[in-house]
């Protein structure tokens, strides 16, 4: 039985994949099932961005309990003016500590947009894979991301603090309403993945 392969992919095979990253999306953040077209929708646009970037794990035999052909995917892209997330977030960093620290997380960073590991493979390291392949090599000076705050110790958490990542908004709701975010962000290239320790 061969390991999961982590490809890189270009914009129109992300297009094309975007039905099977989409049930992993819904899989992992188990959302609403009327918010999916619209997640589909925004994906779709995404993929258009400047800088855009992508990677995808395939099952390729490696668990064939999986429902379907994507174990995981990621994405991102440079962040810039006129983007949804980027003037949110710039604007919540600028209330809370003046536009000098938004800009000096947001002029130049790369936005990781989605990541995600279907929860039947989860705790395999596929996530930390998925994180380095795409911020490696990246121009940008740093990274930024949301991900749900249900707890500050959650296995996601967990993943961007190991790689030098902190928290910039916490307990953060943005418009529309929906569950809360923190925004974290971290500087280019990621700080080294801990190696584990020789007692464990």
């Amino acid at each position: 039985m061969r390991d999961p392969k982590l490809r890189e992919i270009d914009e129109r095979a992300f297009l094309r994949r975007l039905g099977p990253m989409l049930d992993v999306y819904a899989a992992a953040m188990v959302p609403p099932n009327e918010q999916l077209p619209g997640r589909h929708t925004i994906m779709e646009r995404h993929a258009s961005y400047p800088g855009f970037r992508a990677f995808v794990v395939d099952r390729r035999g490696a668990l064939p309990v999986m429902p379907g052909p994507v174990q995981g995917f990621a994405y991102g892209f440079h962040g810039t003016r006129g983007q949804w997330w980027h003037d949110v977030v710039h604007q919540a960093l600028s209330d809370l500590e003046g536009p000098e620290h938004a800009e000096a997380w947001l002029e130049d960073a790369f936005e990781v947009a989605e990541l995600h590991v279907h929860p039947q493979a989860q705790g395999k390291g596929l996530g930390r894979g998925l994180l380095n392949a795409l911020c490696e090599g990246r121009p940008e000076r740093t990274v930024v991301l949301s991900t749900l705050d249900r707890r500050p110790d959650t296995p996601a958490r967990t993943l961007y603090r190991s790689v030098g990542m902190v928290d910039l908004l916490t307990d953060f709701e943005f418009p529309g309403g929906g569950p809360r975010y923190a925004v974290m962000g971290g500087t280019l290239p990621l700080a080294p993945y801990p190696a584990p320790s020789s007692s464990e």
